[in-house]
């Protein structure tokens, strides 16, 4: 009987190109084929590490219909690689469907250690980081109030995905909800050259923010309730 193959999970820079590891390098280069959020995106990366494999679309749009194909060829024999636009895969980006399928059919998944954009951002807030919860995106609309009132009395490190254009908004309702006074680091465009972290209170950062129009993808890291 032949032995399934495997699918590696491999981080990809959050903004340094530099950021890629020897490793991943390599695992690109050799696997069978290559799955990419955004294939316009991943061949730039893929360009310039001189990577020169097959590469294919797999985003939250079409998962649904590719996990089963690239599982048939994994348990075939074959190899293949998930990557997303930045950052590690599964992290607030496609990823967890095709790794649940793969261990559901007994396919060895390898997800390499790498660049991700919220643990610089939160070791660096100067907030305690021994423990912590990722939230990733807060839901745009429904249940965004609910979710907010849930995390109020939270007493660990809270840890936010958000973009530029709700970075005000967001911040209004952290006030709003949690109080002013609360602790918060806004750090935006990590490991590109303008890389930013903005700390204070909410009101403070959020007085920034109003004065100075957010630019870049954000990392909020907010202090839990002091117990």
């Amino acid at each position: 009987m032949k032995q399934s193959g495997m699918l590696y999970v491999v981080p990809t820079p959050v903004g340094n190109m530099e950021d890629m590891t020897f490793r991943a390098i390599r695992v690109l280069k050799e696997v069978d084929f290559i799955l990419a959020e955004d294939t316009r995106t991943s061949s730039v990366l893929l360009h310039h590490f001189d990577i020169k494999n097959e590469l294919h679309s797999h985003h939250k749009f079409n998962e649904h219909q590719t996990c089963q194909k690239v599982v048939e060829r994994l348990l075939a024999g074959q190899t293949a690689a998930l990557i997303s636009d930045a950052g590690t895969p599964g992290i607030s980006d496609p990823g967890f469907m095709l790794v649940r399928e793969c261990v559901k059919n007994d396919i060895e998944v390898q997800t390499l250690p790498g660049a991700t954009a919220f643990v610089p951002a939160l070791v660096s807030s100067g907030l305690p980081c021994d423990k912590f919860v990722f939230e990733g995106f807060l839901p745009q609309k429904k249940g965004r109030q609910k979710r907010l009132s849930e995390l109020k009395d939270e007493t660990r490190t809270l840890v936010f995905y958000e973009s530029p254009y709700r970075v005000v908004k967001t911040l209004e309702q952290f006030a709003e909800v949690m109080g002013a006074d609360r602790q918060v680091s806004c750090c935006r465009e990590i490991s590109k050259i303008h890389e930013e972290s903005v700390r204070g209170t909410i009101a403070d950062v959020l007085q920034h923010f109003k004065e100075h129009e957010p630019k870049g993808e954000f990392v909020i890291v907010l202090s839990g309730r002091e117990e």
